[in-house]
């Protein structure tokens, strides 16, 4: 008779709690994400890897899209999944910036990613963060977590990286912070929990909105701010 640990091992063959859901041939971002907001805009970063089980299906994956001019979101959970939520936010916000003549908010575009995510949530494994700047709020972040729920943050962090890294994204985020250190903040969280998390790895692109321009950057993995 087998152990009863022995058989939990072989039902889920090894994979993990974020892995074993996933559908055969799909593959998950099992990352670190996270956004910033600072007076002027936002700070989005994130790792780049992707793994399916404990094999690294792709090393320099990009988990931040554009949904609209200055809205942008980060991707953890299923890659297909966040890849086809992103495609109809990005339809669904053109067509509405057509319509209305006018552009749309970040929290038009959460309240969106939201409306997906929940009425879809027992087909769908994905957790976002909606962040951007808009003329009426200016920079703002939301969280959407599994499930669907939408939080507006001043910061948030999400994916398998995350837990990592809580208790130092709450001491070193503070209010009223400028865009270098918002910047500082999300490259050194977001190394540290690549040096812990098994399925964040890679390098580091973060991405700084304004209401002037979009800046991406990228951190290589031998330039890390911190490492094992």
């Amino acid at each position: 008779m087998a152990h009863p640990l022995q058989s939990i091992m072989m039902e889920h063959d090894g994979k993990s709690a974020e892995t074993r859901h996933l559908r055969p041939g799909e593959v998950s971002t099992g990352t670190t994400i996270m956004a910033v907001a600072f007076d002027g805009g936002v700070v989005l970063g994130a790792d780049s890897r992707v793994s399916t089980g404990t094999y690294v299906a792709n090393r320099t994956s990009d988990k931040i899209a554009q949904l609209h001019d200055r809205i942008w979101c980060c991707r953890s959970g299923s890659a297909a999944d966040t890849q086809a939520l992103t495609d109809y936010v990005k339809h669904y916000l053109g067509q509405l910036a057509v319509e209305t003549g006018r552009v749309p908010t970040v929290k038009i575009a959460a309240h969106l990613m939201r409306r997906l995510c929940y009425e879809n949530k027992d087909m769908l494994m994905a957790g976002v963060i909606v962040a951007g700047w808009d003329p009426v709020d200016g920079g703002s972040v939301y969280n959407i977590p599994l499930g669907g729920t939408c939080i507006k943050m001043p910061f948030a962090i999400g994916g398998s990286g995350s837990t990592y890294i809580y208790g130092l994204v709450d001491s070193d985020f503070r209010d009223g912070m400028g865009k270098e250190e918002a910047l500082a903040l999300v490259k050194m969280s977001v190394s540290h929990a690549m040096a812990r998390d098994g399925g964040s790895g890679g390098i580091i692109r973060t991405l700084t909105v304004t209401e002037e321009q979009n800046v991406r950057e990228y951190i290589p993995g031998d330039k890390l701010p911190f490492g094992p």
